[in-house]
Formats: C-alpha cells, sequence, structure tokens
C-alpha cells in the first residue's frame, strides 16, 4: 500500500467514524431528554480523557517500567537519540520493562511526557540491528500522534456503549405510564450497543492501517529499516509463541497490546508456521520461508477484530518497502 493510499485510508476511516458518531448522536439527542443524555456523554469524556492522562503511571506501576539514563544502557539511550533526529522529533524519555516477552510499545500524556518502552525480552531476544528498526516503529507512532488519535477515537465506541448501556437498564425500571418512552429507550439503547459494535470495527480498522503507517516510518528512517523490522516481528512472534506454549499468563499484558508492536494475543498463529520451519535457519531464510504462506480465511477473519494488522500480510508491505 503506498503512503498516499495508506494516508486517504485513515483519514476516510477518521472521517467515517467521527461523521457516524456525531448522526448517530444527533438523533439520541432529538428522541430522547437531553440533558440526562448530555451528562452521560461529558462523564464518559471526561473519564477517558483523565484515563489518558493518568496511564503512563499505571503503565510504569503494572508493568514495572522504569526510566534509563545514556549510563546505564549506552546503546540502547544511542539509538534512540539518533533514530529521534532522524524521525524530526523530540526524544522521549527511554523506558524498560521488566516483561519477559520481546515487546516495545510508546506512550505518555501532557502530565508525563512522550516514551519509549522496550522490554528486558525484546532485548534479550533480538539483535541490536532489530532493535533498532523496532525502535523505528515505535517513534513513528509519536511522530504520527497515534497515542492522542487512538484515544480520542476510542472515546466515541465508549461513549454509544455507555448509552446503550444505560438507556436499556433504566428502561426496565420505568413505571406503566412511562411504558412507551420505556420501549423507545430500550430500542434506541440497543441501537447505540450495536452502534458501537460498528464503531469497535471501525477504531480496529483505523488501528491497523496506523500500524502499517509506523512500519513504513521505521523503514524509512532507519538503515535497510524494511529488512530489519521483518526479521525483528518474526522473532518477536516466535518468541511470545513459544511462551504461551509454556501455558505462560499473559493476561494483563492483553489489556495494552494496542500499545505494543506485535499483538501478544495472536501470536501462537503467527507463530506457527515458525515452528513448523524451526530456528535453525538464518534471519533472512525465515522470513522468506514465512511468506510463502496463504492468508487464510480464518486470518482474514480473526484480523478484522484484532489491534494489528496479519503478520504475513504486515511481512510483504514491508518487502514492498526493501
Amino acid at each position: 500500500m503506498s503512503a498516499l493510499k495508506l494516508k486517504a485510508s485513515m483519514i476516510g476511516t477518521l472521517a467515517a467514524i467521527i461523521g457516524l458518531s456525531t448522526l448517530f448522536f444527533t438523533v439520541v439527542l432529538s428522541l430522547l431528554g437531553v440533558f440526562n443524555i448530555l451528562t452521560l456523554g461529558i462523564f464518559v469524556i471526561f473519564f477517558s480523557v483523565l484515563q489518558w492522562l493518568i496511564a503512563p503511571y499505571l503503565i510504569n506501576a503494572l508493568y514495572r517500567v522504569r526510566k534509563v539514563s545514556r549510563s546505564e544502557e549506552p546503546e540502547l539511550y544511542s539509538m534512540v537519540e539518533r533514530i529521534s533526529q532522524k524521525s524530526g522529533v523530540k526524544m522521549p524519555e527511554v523506558m524498560i520493562a521488566r516483561i519477559p516477552i520481546p515487546n516495545a510499545f510508546a506512550y505518555g500524556s501532557p502530565l508525563t511526557g512522550k516514551k519509549v518502552a522496550v522490554t528486558t525480552g525484546l532485548l534479550d531476544t533480538l539483535d541490536a540491528e532489530e532493535v533498532e528498526a523496532v525502535i523505528g516503529h515505535e517513534l513513528g507512532h509519536l511522530k504520527h500522534r497515534d497515542v492522542q488519535i487512538m484515544m480520542f477515537v476510542s472515546i466515541l465506541p465508549a461513549l454509544f456503549y455507555y448509552i446503550g448501556y444505560s438507556l436499556m437498564w433504566s428502561s426496565m425500571y420505568r413505571g406503566r405510564d412511562e411504558r412507551r418512552n420505556a420501549g423507545l429507550a430500550a430500542l434506541i439503547g440497543f441501537a447505540s450497543i450495536m452502534f458501537y459494535l460498528i464503531l469497535t470495527l471501525f477504531t480496529l480498522y483505523l488501528s491497523r492501517l496506523r500500524e502499517f503507517y509506523a512500519d513504513r516510518h521505521s523503514a524509512g528512517v532507519v538503515d535497510e529499516g524494511a529488512r530489519k523490522l521483518s526479521e525483528g516481528l518474526v522473532k518477536i512472534a516466535y518468541s511470545t509463541g513459544k511462551m504461551r506454549r509454556s501455558h505462560m499468563n499473559m493476561g494483563s499484558l492483553s489489556s495494552m497490546k494496542a500499545l505494543f508492536i506485535s499483538d501478544p494475543d495472536t501470536a501462537g498463529k503467527d507463530a506457527e508456521a515458525l515452528f513448523q520451519v524451526g530456528m535453525l535457519k538464518s534471519d533472512r531464510e525465515l522470513v522468506a520461508e514465512y511468506l510463502t504462506r496463504k492468508v487464510r480465511t480464518e486470518d482474514k477473519i480473526g484480523e478484522v477484530f484484532s489491534t494489528h494488522p496479519n503478520m504475513i500480510k504486515r511481512l510483504r508491505a514491508l518487502q514492498e518497502l526493501a
């Protein structure tokens, strides 16, 4: 997918989400008491923004993330500094998360500033050049303001979910004289829940597009970035899938998978081909063999409900940039 088509798809998806949300919300306000629904909407937006502002503190606490200095991790620090300059962004704080699975994520808020974190598992699993490409991807997210955009877009499905939930429950406890209004409230509540599901699919699609966009950024600012990132992604999928096979509990990690460079929930499927061919081949041979696999119907269906693109499609897009 070309850069122009990718930008057009992202803008179109974002416009569709905002436009449909505005239309549906206007209809709801016109059919029901404006004050109660408006109050609920303001509350949901306030709570979402508050969550975004304090999320970095929660992430640091839950996943044992700490800031590192140049003296502690000179190679990693230099990588982030060098690629930040190439990306044209202010250097974020360099963080390390004590998580055994190999992964990385960019996050931050106006209260904490921007941060790029890599896990100890990533540093133990990937070569230095692959870590460099992963950092290029994460800095792409910061350059494109993906954290802010996805936070804003995620508010809209949440808004309609809580509107639908509150209307359906309130309709169950209305008196006989209010049965007609109760029926209307229940109907609108059900429609809101359905609309929440539709918006969620749009939001997931936008998330997948922005992953492609961040991959493209890494390929542009890192020397041989497409090759390095391809090899890094394959090794991340293999190692994460291996950990899942050993019955490691990843429930707490799934809650922040949208931040990760690779979705740990799909790592098992992503790694199937790698388990078949083994890790005895070189990184390049492994990527080449992985690319021979076809995207199955079940993979396409699973991708619709994922925050990240199908791995094979993602690798093929990187090959076009190589």
